[in-house]
């Protein structure tokens, strides 16, 4: 399907703006590495209080859990559609496998209108976002990630089992996070859009046994070879280009629905 043109403008933004190189820094501003409740632990206590066996530090990795019913009730808040690139095409034509230690976090700068999530998932299906190929930089030509979000649902292209194509080209960003595009169209309530990306951030924390600590910016994958090595993405989360009070209210937004989910949990155990 070919998309309004539109749409072109707003495509070529969000290519030229993802595909920079990058290469790892330490986690940015925000939490230290305090105590956090992993979700299906014994222990007691109230949720976010440290107290009780069913903790970890945050910057452990905590082991993947099966979805109970405070998972189960967050995905459902997140309102989460399927709806996959086909394998052996496009952003999928080369799959790679990845066990997921980071959670990235990145925002579209693409403000058409009609730039949700689902027209990224239909421009993502239809091969419309490409990307030069070469040996330091994209691996396969294309533009890929796993989830996008806009302030009514979530939409996943692709497995959190594969790489993506999203933070930088064949460095740890691609190789180990799942790739979360938050959606700012014009016209979208865009705060409606970060508490759904929390919640979804959440729940991944949660699954494939990430701490917050690895709940990172795009900015947290510096690039080489660039005037301005950290990007400011997600620019409506950064302050001055740099991970700030904004990232920190995110974080405690992440932290407070994984405590919550939490809390459920206990109460079902």
């Amino acid at each position: 399907m070919l998309l309004p043109c539109r749409w072109c403008l707003g495509w070529a933004v969000v290519s030229a703006l993802v595909v920079a190189a990058c290469s790892p820094m330490p986690p940015p501003g925000g939490y230290a590495d305090t105590i956090v409740p992993i979700f299906g632990g014994a222990g007691s206590g109230n949720p976010g209080s440290g107290g009780g066996s069913a903790t970890t530090p945050v910057s452990a990795s905590p082991a993947p859990n099966q979805a109970g019913a405070g998972a189960a009730t967050l995905l459902r808040s997140v309102n989460l559609e399927k709806d996959y690139v086909r394998k052996g095409t496009h952003g999928r034509k080369v799959v790679r496998p990845m066990t997921p230690r980071y959670i990235t976090i990145h925002s579209t700068q693409n403000w058409s209108a009609t730039a949700d999530a689902r027209q990224h998932s239909l421009a993502l299906k239809g091969g419309k976002l490409r990307a030069h190929k070469s040996t330091n930089g994209n691996r396969i030509g294309y533009l890929i990630w796993h989830f996008s979000v806009d302030d009514k649902r979530a939409v996943q292209h692709m497995p959190t089992s594969e790489q993506g194509e999203h933070a930088d080209f064949d460095g740890p960003g691609n190789r180990y996070s799942i790739g979360i595009e938050m959606c700012e169209n014009r016209g979208s309530n865009l705060q409606a859009t970060i508490d759904r990306t929390a919640r979804l951030t959440a729940y991944l924390m949660y699954k494939h046994g990430i701490s917050l600590s690895r709940v990172v910016p795009h900015y947290h994958w510096a690039r080489h070879g660039v005037s301005k090595p950290h990007k400011d993405c997600p620019h409506f989360l950064l302050d001055n280009g740099r991970p700030g009070r904004k990232w920190k209210a995110f974080q405690r937004k992440v932290k407070g629905y994984y405590e919550q989910a939490r809390a459920t949990e206990l109460a079902a155990s």
